[in-house]
């Protein structure tokens, strides 16, 4: 389950507890290697057992299976149910409700609701996934500072056509720079195999149920890149605006990519993940003939949540706004340097 919004079939009973403390590096896996890493988790009212798969190319998928625990993990269970049934006696989160009868269930303290789960609850799950993820996230950054690598999170909602502007990017950038990529989707390697067909190096993250990328599964998929020159590395994110925006990946920035498709008012609909990117790139310019959108409009709604974020207008299909892209990597590029 998502810890910001709670997506997933999991039903939560109580505190969060990984019992997976060891860190592990996987430099090395042969194709069609079914190498697997067990990680219990008992934050379902049954047990969870999480597989890390790597296949062909060493695209990592991860899945999820319900069963029996080890017996040593038994009583870790009944004791956090019992803590959860006493959690759950607590008054449950009321939405906000405005004069015109809407309803916003993000004025409690974990600002997310989640069905039969106390706010709590959710705060100390928040601090616990957060605080593990941030503590890998910093490990990758040290890999990509020590290989002096740029390292951009790709984040935008389906359909932005992100996939797209990549391989255009690459097609460019590759003459010029190292380049590899790490792709995010709930399933199928179908945009890696886009990206493989220009002849740079990828890796397919499936993420089954889970909505974003995680520092662990950046950790993962990395070593098995084995990626050690400077270069650019681009991760492109599950399709999705707002749970990417919480999980670091040790990432040097995000940026964000915004079809002329969306509308204007997507920054407001979606302020964290526009706070959080460095960049916008607002895609498929070409279209706007064809469409009721006011670009202006649209940037100043980013700079409100925003102020100091940059903003280029690009198009992959006619190379609009690609050489100002192009030098902005250059220039971030060289501050890595």
């Amino acid at each position: 389950m998502c810890n910001v919004c709670g997506c997933g079939d999991s039903q939560l009973e109580g505190h969060h507890h990984d019992h997976d403390h060891h860190h592990h590096h996987e430099h090395a896996h042969t194709a069609h290697n079914h190498s697997e890493h067990h990680i219990a988790k008992e934050v379902t009212s049954q047990p969870v057992v999480i597989h890390h798969h790597y296949h062909h190319q060493g695209d990592v998928h991860h899945h999820v299976h319900y069963g029996v625990v080890p017996d040593e993990h038994q009583q870790h269970s009944h004791s956090h149910l019992a803590s959860a049934q006493q959690e759950h006696s607590e008054v449950e989160h009321q939405p906000k409700m405005s004069q015109q009868g809407d309803l916003h269930y993000g004025k409690g303290e974990a600002e997310v609701h989640v069905s039969g789960v106390s706010q709590r609850q959710l705060l100390t799950l928040e601090q616990d996934i957060l605080g593990k993820n941030n503590h890998l996230a910093a490990h990758n950054r040290e890999h990509f500072n020590a290989n002096q690598q740029l390292v951009l999170n790709l984040v935008s909602s389906p359909g932005s056509g992100k996939t797209t502007l990549l391989t255009e990017t690459l097609n460019q950038l590759k003459h010029q720079h190292i380049c590899a990529v790490i792709e995010g989707d709930q399933q199928t390697s179908n945009d890696a195999d886009r990206i493989r067909a220009t002849e740079v190096p990828a890796i397919q993250v499936n993420t089954g149920k889970g909505c974003h990328l995680d520092a662990k599964m950046i950790h993962d998929a990395y070593h098995q890149l084995a990626m050690n020159e400077s270069g650019v590395l681009f991760i492109e994110n599950v399709g999705n605006l707002v749970c990417p925006a919480s999980f670091d990946l040790g990432e040097t920035s995000k940026v964000v990519i915004l079809s002329v498709t969306e509308g204007e008012d997507k920054p407001l609909k979606y302020p964290n993940m526009f706070a959080a990117a460095e960049l916008m790139l607002i895609n498929k310019v070409d279209l706007l003939p064809y469409v009721d959108v006011k670009i202006e409009d649209c940037i100043e709604n980013a700079r409100k949540v925003n102020p100091s974020i940059q903003v280029i207008k690009v198009s992959a299909k006619t190379g609009e706004g690609m050489e100002a892209w192009l030098n902005w990597l250059n220039e971030q590029l060289a501050n890595q340097q």
